[in-house]
């Protein structure tokens, strides 16, 4: 294969990892959205999954799956749902549009920089869990847990992405939040879902966020035994209806 060959596919990646570069350093010089997103889920574990359940290392398991998942889901949904309607509002994404830059690359930049963040998150936690609070998680469980929760975040990105596309600049945060939160709670990542009333836990079934801590669950061995199949299945129907709108709201700003 001859040289000219090769040089535009090298300029595409490294437009591709200049665009991941510039998109971690501008999260993380944001310290309105790094330090809640690293520290609200790990405080939260802290204090709900380890202090207040010292010596149940079952509940303090089970949590650290739960909480996770609540972790991983803010960077996503605030990166791409309350970021990207705030750079939409002041005109970044015309002017990344006028540029030679792929239109796909905002896209993979702020996935790759959430999903970062979802590492450094669960990481966090897992050492708390193994070195505070006595887990005992097995190399296995611990690298599966991992790839679960950072892949599981893509329908997360996914809903963000619909909302940055959808939501006005000034109410963005506000109705992500008004999300975020009640997604979590009704979906039993605060509490064991099987405190909650039974209409609540039939709903649970409804949301990503169920499914995903459930396959969290499963790993250690404490979920209601649902089958693996549907969890992965769901997720993949809420990804592709999220990506389908997404498209839709997309094509309808250029228009």
């Amino acid at each position: 294969m001859s040289t000219s060959l090769l040089i535009p596919k090298v300029n595409t990646l490294n437009v591709y990892w200049l665009e991941t570069k510039f998109e971690w350093l501008k999260t993380v010089r944001n310290p309105a959205f790094a330090l809640p997103t690293l520290l609200f889920p790990t405080m939260f574990y802290l204090f709900f999954g380890v202090l207040l359940n010292q010596g149940n290392v079952p509940a303090s398991t089970y949590l650290l799956c739960t909480y996770a998942t609540f972790g991983v889901m803010g960077p996503a949904l605030f990166s791409f749902g309350a970021g990207l309607a705030v750079e939409r509002s002041r005109g970044w994404l015309d002017v990344k549009e006028a540029s030679p830059m792929p239109a796909f690359a905002q896209v993979v930049s702020r996935i790759l920089v959430s999903m970062l963040f979802s590492l450094i998150i669960v990481s966090v936690m897992m050492l708390i869990a193994v070195f505070v609070a006595g887990v005992n998680l097995s190399l296995d469980q611990g690298l599966l847990l991992l790839f679960v929760l950072i892949l599981g975040s893509l329908p997360f990105c996914l809903l963000g992405l619909v909302l940055g596309l959808s939501l006005k600049a000034e109410s963005a945060a506000a109705v992500v939040n008004a999300i975020y939160l009640p997604m979590s709670f009704l979906s039993g990542l605060w509490l064991p879902i099987s405190m909650l009333p039974g209409f609540l836990q039939s709903f649970a079934q409804f949301l990503p966020s169920y499914h995903l801590a459930q396959l969290t669950l499963k790993v250690i061995g404490q979920d209601l035994g649902g089958a693996i199949v549907v969890h992965i299945t769901a997720l993949l129907i809420f990804s592709v209806a999220f990506l389908l709108l997404a498209l839709k709201l997309y094509a309808k700003a250029r228009s």
